[in-house]
């Protein structure tokens, strides 16, 4: 696994072989997460320079450090498995982005209230067919951790509830994976 564009284009990431059934990791591949990138940035329009990035259920944290190699301005992790947390702090020393990135050991569908600003783009990526994607964004929204017009990224295998405040932009599957394109309000 490695980051495919921008600044940190090549960094090679955290080994965790075909992933960790146990703690629920399940990495994007590198052509996936390419893929899903063009599409923001080339189909739907979305610039990456400055933005504020929530990574829900991170993992290895590589979409949200794909989108720091893009230009995002800050990006914070929300993770809550140990397994996960130590290769994110792995990947993000690799990506020397220490200062720029948050990692927080929460349950992503019980976030509670943010006390920041709103985040502009949002990754899910939660444990396939259990519904947890529909909590976490209801979770999101619900704590006000998204911004007005919030662009969320869902990686699941089956297409979800979509709540009505938000739009679909794009849908596209990858083998078992189905990745939708969401816009807030």
């Amino acid at each position: 696994m490695r980051i495919i564009g921008g600044r940190l284009r090549g960094l090679k990431l955290a080994e965790i072989g075909s992933g960790d059934s146990a703690a629920h990791l399940r990495p994007t591949t590198d052509r996936v997460r390419e893929t899903m990138f063009n599409l923001l940035v080339n189909s739907i329009g979305v610039e990456l320079e400055g933005k504020r990035v929530l990574d829900l259920f991170a993992g290895t944290g590589a979409l949200g450090l794909e989108a720091l190699s893009r230009g995002a301005a800050r990006v914070a992790f929300v993770d809550d498995g140990a397994t996960a947390r130590a290769l994110l702090r792995e990947n993000i020393e690799k990506a020397r982005a220490m200062g720029v990135t948050d990692i927080w050991r929460r349950d992503a569908t019980r976030l509670g209230p943010n006390r920041g600003a709103g985040y502009d783009l949002v990754f899910m990526d939660p444990p396939y067919g259990q519904g947890l994607g529909e909590l976490a964004l209801q979770s999101a929204e619900a704590g006000d951790w998204l911004a007005d017009e919030a662009v969320i990224i869902w990686e699941d295998s089956q297409p979800p509830v979509i709540p009505p405040e938000f739009s679909l932009l794009d849908q596209r599957r990858y083998g078992d994976t189905l990745v939708m394109i969401l816009q807030r309000g």
